[in-house]
C-alpha cells in the first residue's frame, strides 16, 4: 500500500475557488469563439439583419462584462496571502 498523503487531501475554499475562476477565464476565449462564430457560420442570412447584429453585440457585450468579472476576481489576493510591503 501507498503512504498517506502529507498535505490535506483537500483544497481550502479560497484556493479552490480561485483555481476555478482560473479555469473559467481560460475557457472563456473558447467560449468567445462558439457564442461568436457558430451562429454566424450556421445562420448567415438570420444574422444579416439588424436583429442579428443586435444579438451579436449583446454576446459581444456580455463577454466583456464576464472578462472584466473574472479580472476583478482573479486580481483579488487569497485571503491567507499576507499584503506586499513595497519600501
Amino acid at each position: 500500500m501507498s503512504l498517506p498523503p502529507e498535505g490535506p487531501i483537500f483544497l481550502e475554499r479560497a484556493a479552490y475557488r480561485r483555481r476555478r475562476l482560473q479555469d473559467a477565464a481560460r475557457l472563456l476565449p473558447m467560449a468567445t469563439i462558439v457564442l461568436l462564430l457558430v451562429p454566424v457560420w450556421l445562420m448567415p442570412s438570420a444574422l444579416s439583419g439588424a436583429l442579428g447584429m443586435v444579438g451579436l453585440f449583446a454576446v459581444w457585450l456580455l463577454i466583456v462584462i464576464a472578462s472584466g468579472l473574472l479580472h476583478r476576481r482573479l486580481g483579488r489576493p487569497l485571503p491567507t496571502e499576507a499584503p506586499k510591503d513595497e519600501l
